[in-house]
């Protein structure tokens, strides 16, 4: 227990100063995450690296283990294919994470590197062998082990990712996860998976202290996909190395909240014709800050009791015998039910209109890609703006105007322009104005009207206008780079 109190204290130490001096540099330097969208919850800017804590926090003890001869760190040095799979494999997350988090990554990129990182750890004996179920004999999975020990990688990793929504969500989430894998690796004996998890659960701690509500910086993907990979990686070691009837349900119910959201999203998106990997606010902390109208802290609170009991289950899971097994899983089922109908997801009274939002989403991406892919291809601002011009007949507004400015100009200069479509209706005007921002730069503003009675656009129309504002942002910053570089090639407008 010493050895693990003092991997604790270490990596706790270390996160914290790591996570405050990463902040202050941030800070200076201007790495924030920004504002300009509807989907986030925090309305200043707030640094977005504190997941580089994290990762060092969680290495520095077992980096230590390298220089003391201890009994616990002969034992560690012993398993190259588990210092191979995390040292290697967490570096190569976190590097993901870093550069998502600096430059933005897109999901071609990360899921590359997801998978890749995924068949390395199956071909150092990370494996999901055996299909465990508690009415009866285990199911041996032989070739298939292969698919799912790679899907529960990456899809944990992405749990972790899509989980992290408010300020001390991911990272209270997985020190739950941490805990529960902590106390079954002690049970066992297993000094190793105990190493690990105290490395990781100081690190979350240090990390909190900066990230609780109000958070002074946040994780990152750098953090939330590193929680993820050592969690996955855990999981297979903790499901392989257990001898009950339920060995898999452990780690899922370990990790009960994040796979069920990430189960929730992926239902929702497919269901409604919305892009698998695009961003919303239906997520299960969202429902609860809107539906149960609970405040910022009380919705995290919330979510710690729903992680704890999701814990509690188990850790119950581990010690039962197949009838309190399945009597545990009835008794969680139950109270994942109760929970989604409060939350609205099993809300029949909407199911009619699904088809119709499928169909007019399905509409809606078709537009905005057309619109993006022509707004990047633009050669000046007047093809910009020529890019962006369907959108009036696509969404049906009344007008539309676009106002820029290049990065160097001041609010005064610019460009203007403006349609208008007389026969969109004739009803006292709903207007919508999306800025468009370079970080926290205001480059201008995208502004539509709709004159057909409606009193407010939906959320999905809102998300699209964020889409077509970003890439009018990156073009815009694009073509002020060439104007500096080559003025012959650009032509200045002023209207």
């Amino acid at each position: 227990m010493t050895t693990f109190f003092a991997a604790f204290l270490v990596s706790l130490l270390v996160a914290l100063a790591l996570t405050w001096v990463v902040r202050e540099r941030a800070l200076a330097w201007g790495w924030l995450d920004p504002t300009n969208s509807s989907r986030k919850v925090h309305v200043r800017p707030v640094p977005r690296l504190g997941g580089i804590g994290i990762v060092g926090g969680f290495f520095a003890p077992l980096c230590a283990l390298f220089l003391v001869n201890t009994g616990v760190g002969l034992q560690f040095l012993a398993q190259t294919d588990l210092i191979v799979g995390l040292f290697v494999g967490g570096a190569l997350i976190a590097a993901l994470g870093l550069y998502d988090d600096l430059k933005g990554a897109d999901a071609k990129l990360k899921f590359s590197v997801q998978f890749a990182v995924a068949l390395s750890l199956y071909a150092l004996g990370f494996r999901i062998e055996v299909l465990a179920n508690p009415f009866g004999a285990e199911l041996s999975l032989g070739f298939l082990s292969l698919p799912l020990t790679v899907v529960w990688v990456v899809g944990v990793i992405n749990a972790l990712n899509l989980i992290d929504g408010l300020d001390g969500l991911a990272g209270g989430v997985a020190f739950f996860g941490v805990g529960t894998h902590f106390l079954l690796a002690l049970v066992r004996g297993d000094v190793l998976l105990c190493l690990l998890m105290a490395a990781l659960a100081g690190a979350i701690l240090g990390f909190l202290v900066f990230n609780f509500n109000p958070a002074s910086i946040f994780m990152g993907d750098t953090g939330s996909m590193f929680l993820g990979f050592v969690l996955a990686a855990v999981s297979i070691k903790t499901s392989s190395k257990s001898g009950t009837a339920v060995a898999l349900l452990v780690p899922v119910m370990a990790l009960g909240l994040p796979i069920m959201d990430t189960l929730l999203a992926m239902v929702r998106r497919s269901l409604l014709g919305r892009p698998m990997f695009s961003a919303d606010k239906e997520h299960i902390h969202h429902r609860l800050m809107s539906r149960l109208l609970l405040t910022h802290r009380s919705t995290v609170l919330v979510l710690y009791g729903l992680c704890m009991l999701f814990m509690l289950t188990a850790l119950g899971l581990h010690f039962a015998n197949s009838f309190q097994s399945a009597v545990l899983l009835c008794g969680m089922g139950v109270v994942i039910v109760v929970l989604m109908r409060k939350l609205g997801y099993l809300d029949m009274r909407h199911a009619g209109a699904v088809q119709q939002t499928r169909q007019r989403n399905q509409q809606l991406r078709t537009l905005v890609k057309a619109v993006t892919g022509a707004v990047r291809a633009a050669g000046s601002l007047q093809d910009v703006w020529n890019a962006v011009r369907p959108l009036a007949q696509g969404l049906g507004a009344a007008q539309q105007a676009l106002r820029l400015r290049r990065p160097h100009e001041v609010d005064t200069e610019g460009v203007v322009f403006e349609a208008q479509r007389p026969e969109a209706g004739t009803s006292s005007p709903l207007e919508v104005r999306v800025e468009v921002k370079d970080g926290e730069a205001l480059l201008g503003t995208l502004h539509l009207s709709w004159c057909d009675g409606r009193g407010a656009i939906d959320r999905d129309e809102e998300l699209a206008l964020e889409v077509v504002a970003d890439a009018v942002a990156e073009r815009t910053v694009q073509l002020a780079a060439l104007e500096a570089a080559a003025p012959g090639r650009i032509i200045a407008m002023r209207r």
